[in-house]
């Protein structure tokens, strides 16, 4: 498991959606990156092309029991997500493939030297998103490279899943990868739920909102099917890490909130001095320094060690992704009684608003919760 799948939250993830459609338009488009869009319809097909039916695998006697065991839980885990979740009964994560590596993609994010507001590509339907996906790691890097070149401080990271939002149902849906297949039981309900809630509500240009969303459905619904599952253990452990990330969240907001103090105006007059950096290292060191402390509390455990070492502006911004909303979205969910019907009822309706106004409601719920 990957530092950034638990930096995420011992596990949502981040998700990077490279449409197959999106491509198909851009290249017929005439586009300028139309390599970049060959590359997603090439690495999609290749997925599509080595999935299989998991009922086909179950009853195949080449299939491993380690295996079998993991999808036969990936099945009653479908199964919950559309029967007590009311998320989306479809053909996804109804076929496996093994891709023979550990990430699906590599994202790329991207951030100037005194931001946090992450460098965003704009993309025919999808819109506007905060990273670049790969099929390849060599290509990832190398685009970082180029970011890199420009003065931007840049982070890549693989990816163990992603969504295409439904659109490709059509073709058998998403199907269940070996990146993630072996997760634990509660990682395993979480990236599910987290993909599958992408299909109930995605909005384009908006990656907080729709990454918050998504994090918020994993996580109550992970709880809701772990309480449900008499399984005492499985259930202390799963509260156990959330509870390490929550108070690893809470540091590097308050780290992000000291960058941005740092960086107040930098932005507009694009001013960089010798005393900007040096309080800009002086946060940083101090978030090593509060890190260490706090993992004492955990008995020494370095689960987010190398993350916290290589730290920047643009792997804090990404964090912020997944992190920022969560909290109203986990209110707006109790105020609906905890229902899920009308909690994807309401959240659809936030989604209707402007950006601005949905992003206050959300601070604002989250604040009457807390």
């Amino acid at each position: 498991m990957s530092q950034v799948w638990i930096l995420i939250s011992a596990a949502a993830h981040r998700t990077a959606r490279v449409l197959l459609g999106i491509g198909l338009i851009a290249a017929l488009g005439g586009c300028a990156e139309m390599s970049y869009y060959l590359q997603s319809i090439q690495g999609h097909t290749r997925l599509l092309m080595a999935a299989e039916p998991i009922d086909r695998l179950l009853l195949s006697p080449s299939t491993s029991s380690a295996l079998r065991d993991r999808l036969r839980m990936a099945q009653r885990l479908r199964r919950y997500a559309s029967e007590e979740l009311s998320l989306p009964e479809n053909t996804s994560y109804q076929r496996y493939a093994d891709l023979g590596r550990s990430h699906v993609v590599w994202n790329v994010v991207a951030a100037p030297a005194y931001s946090l507001k992450l460098k965003t590509w704009c993309f025919p339907v999808m819109g506007c998103v905060a990273y670049r996906g790969y099929f390849e790691q060599e290509a990832a890097q190398q685009f970082a490279a180029q970011l890199r070149s420009q003065g931007l401080e840049v982070e890549v990271y693989g990816v163990p899943a992603y969504s295409t939002l439904g659109w490709m149902n059509w073709l058998g849906g998403d199907p269940l990868l070996n990146t993630w297949a072996n997760y634990g039981d509660a990682d395993l309900a979480k990236l599910m739920f987290h993909e599958l809630a992408h299909q109930v509500l995605y909005v384009g240009s908006d990656t907080v909102f729709d990454e918050s969303f998504a994090t918020a459905v994993a996580r109550l619904g992970t709880s809701q099917w772990l309480r449900q599952q008499s399984n005492p253990q499985l259930q202390l452990e799963f509260e156990r890490l959330e509870s390490r990330r929550s108070s690893f969240r809470a540091l590097t907001r308050s780290v992000r909130a000291s960058l941005a103090q740092v960086y107040q105006g930098a932005e507009q007059s694009n001013a960089a001095s010798d005393e900007l950096a040096r309080a800009k290292a002086r946060v940083f060191e101090q978030f090593r320094h509060d890190y260490a402390v706090l993992k004492t509390t955990w008995g020494g455990d370095g689960s987010y060690d190398a993350w916290v070492q290589q730290a920047n502006n643009a792997s804090l911004g990404a964090q912020a992704a997944y992190d920022d909303l969560v909290g109203g979205f986990e209110a707006l969910f109790d105020s609906v009684g905890r229902r899920w019907p009308d909690f994807f009822k309401a959240a659809k309706a936030l989604a209707q608003k402007p950006q601005s106004e949905r992003t206050k409601a959300l601070q604002h719920l989250a604040a009457g919760a807390g």
